[in-house]
């Protein structure tokens, strides 16, 4: 075969296998209301506010373990479901107006607990009630304050060096009773605060304490409008 002819047909046969190649395999495409992942759910939906790895940033870190001793997961569910009125933490279940549904939620509560929990935390001490048992007293709780807060926090909760004021009109409208009193409970360890074990050592608060404080620092929030708090 001469060499113009040899060209010819390995033409031929090239052109002949483009012809019958394959088609390329489409990955499926997932719904968004399938997606059962918790790294890419909680990602998407919670680490904005709650951090990377639950970490913290604007919201209470997720992935303290203390606060996961506080709170069980029909606490969190019922905030990540339902939202939390009065603040920025919004509803994210479908039955409340959000984008998630039931099996997402649980897989987002489920995968909280799975990553961050550790029974150990507390080593062996008991936990102080996510709830208060009864109100708090606004006028103890200033000196709970002196006691356990002034020290980061300053005269009256106005801040100083060592930490921010809480008795910012904008802070205190836009966290709830039930938030201040987390956050007294298991402190924000991202922020250098300690949970309610160890604002003074050696003397940790008691339940009647945090109360107390919660109390007074409710009262230091700004009045709305209807005299509503």
């Amino acid at each position: 075969m001469t060499y113009p002819r040899l060209v010819a047909a390995l033409a031929i046969l090239v052109c002949a296998s483009c012809g019958r190649r394959e088609a390329p395999v489409e990955s499926p495409v997932i719904p968004p209301s399938k997606i059962l992942d918790f790294g890419h759910l909680y990602s998407e939906n919670c680490a904005g506010c709650h951090g990377v790895d639950g970490q913290g940033g604007l919201a209470i870190a997720l992935g303290d373990p203390v606060y996961l001793a506080i709170a069980n997961d029909t606490v969190i569910r019922a905030a990540t479901a339902k939202g939390v009125t009065g603040t920025t933490m919004p509803a994210f279940a479908q039955s409340a107006g959000g984008f998630l549904t039931d099996q997402q939620i649980d897989t987002i509560v489920g995968g909280i607990r799975a990553h961050w929990a550790k029974s150990d935390v507390l080593r062996g001490e008991t936990p102080l009630s996510y709830t208060a048992d009864a109100p708090g007293d606004p006028t103890r709780g200033a000196s709970v304050y002196d006691t356990y807060c002034s020290s980061c926090h300053g005269a009256g909760g106005r801040g100083n060096k060592r930490g921010s004021s809480i008795v910012e009109p904008s802070y205190l409208a836009l966290v709830s009773d039930q938030g201040l009193r987390t956050t007294v409970i298991v402190g924000r360890r991202e922020m250098g605060a300690p949970d309610w074990r160890s604002n003074v050592p050696g003397k940790p608060m008691s339940g009647e304490n945090v109360a107390d404080v919660v109390a007074w620092l409710v009262a230091q929030r700004p009045r709305l409008l209807g005299g509503i708090r």
